[in-house]
């Protein structure tokens, strides 16, 4: 109650609350560090998705292009977003918001984040925002464009003004929270988010990942091509050039849009996934990249491999089979020490 939250509702939110032990399990479980890229966005950017998304933004067409206008995000962007998030709104999760996010408060792992997130939940349903015996994800996540209650908060937007912010059922208020997130972060409208790319043999792989930064020119001058293989368009634009899944996988050159879609989600597969899905549903074609059917790897296996990389003195920190950018930086040194590609990518070549 000290943060603004009236006791009925507290009493009412808490009434006959336990811990849903399912949630824990679910916690130590999560897909974006066990899956490769092709795996992860396959899965993702199927035929169906796309089909959908297409009868979606032909259904919705006038509601989008109204909600496009107002915040400079294109239909297929949020309309993408939706895909990713609850295919278009057909499984936004069935659990009890409070009991999912009291669970994770509770226990020690994420303790401090989901306290905050069941604040938040709290503070939405004491002004009516959100109904009481709201439900989510086993994570909390809201609705058509799951949103954590704190992101409901900073970016949700009763866009027909009846006093709540409705993500489930309400496109108007689905759509312009969507939009407004985007836009709040950063979206430039009528700017791409990058676009795939094609690197020439004996290529620095120093030169890639997120923290480096040139234009497309600089990256023409390198070598880089288009994804089909045809030159670059000339731009200044600033991009970034990344390889998800090593020199053998597909390589992307992104702009400053892509960092607004990380900060929905600060995976790459991700990120990569809904801004592939968003240009399919505007028309573009598949990727020109193939395929790479490799072995997945288990959150062991990564353990195994920061545990060696870290004695044999490239240091990944504290082992914990994520393979995030320590462990990167750390394969990066390895594989040039020993004659490999300096990619960075954990991944079953490495791992053998």
């Amino acid at each position: 109650s000290e943060q603004g939250v009236s006791k009925a509702t507290i009493d009412k939110a808490f009434f006959e609350l336990t811990p849903n032990l399912d949630i824990l399990k679910s916690d130590s479980a999560q897909a974006e560090f066990t899956q490769n890229f092709w795996h992860y966005f396959n899965k993702r950017v199927s035929k169906t998705r796309i089909n959908n998304g297409n009868d979606t933004l032909k259904q919705n067409a006038s509601l989008l292009n109204k909600t496009s206008q107002k915040y400079g995000v294109p239909s297929h962007v949020i309309v993408a977003f939706l895909g990713l998030e609850s295919n278009y709104g057909n499984y936004m999760g069935n659990k009890s918001l409070v009991q999912s996010l009291a669970t994770l408060a509770y226990d020690p792992r994420r303790s401090k984040l989901f306290t905050r997130e069941l604040i938040a939940a709290l503070k939405l349903m004491d002004r009516k925002t959100i109904p009481i015996d709201a439900t989510g994800s086993w994570a909390g996540a809201i609705g058509a464009v799951q949103f954590m209650p704190t992101n409901i908060l900073a970016y949700g937007v009763d866009a027909n003004n009846d006093g709540k912010v409705n993500l489930w059922t309400d496109k108007e208020d689905i759509y312009e929270s969507a939009a407004n997130f985007l836009k709040k972060n950063g979206w430039a409208s009528r700017e791409k988010w990058g676009r795939e790319a094609l690197i020439p043999k004996n290529f620095d792989y120093l030169l890639t990942g997120i923290k480096i930064e040139k234009t497309v020119n600089e990256w023409a001058a390198l070598g880089v091509l288009r994804g089909n293989g045809s030159a670059l368009p000339k731009s200044n634009f600033k991009a970034s050039l990344i390889v998800p899944m090593g020199h053998k996988g597909p390589a992307f050159l992104v702009y400053r849009n892509f960092d607004v879609i990380m900060k929905w989600n600060r995976s790459t597969k991700y990120a990569l996934s809904v801004a592939h899905l968003s240009d399919r549903l505007n028309g573009a074609g598949r990727l020109s990249a193939k395929p790479l059917d490799e072995p997945l790897l288990s959150r062991e296996d990564i353990m195994q491999i920061q545990n060696t990389l870290n004695l044999l003195g490239y240091d990944t920190g504290i082992p914990d089979g994520k393979a995030g950018s320590i462990t990167s930086e750390a394969t990066r040194k390895f594989q040039s020490d020993i004659g490999l590609v300096a990619d960075g990518y954990v991944g079953y070549e490495l791992f053998q």
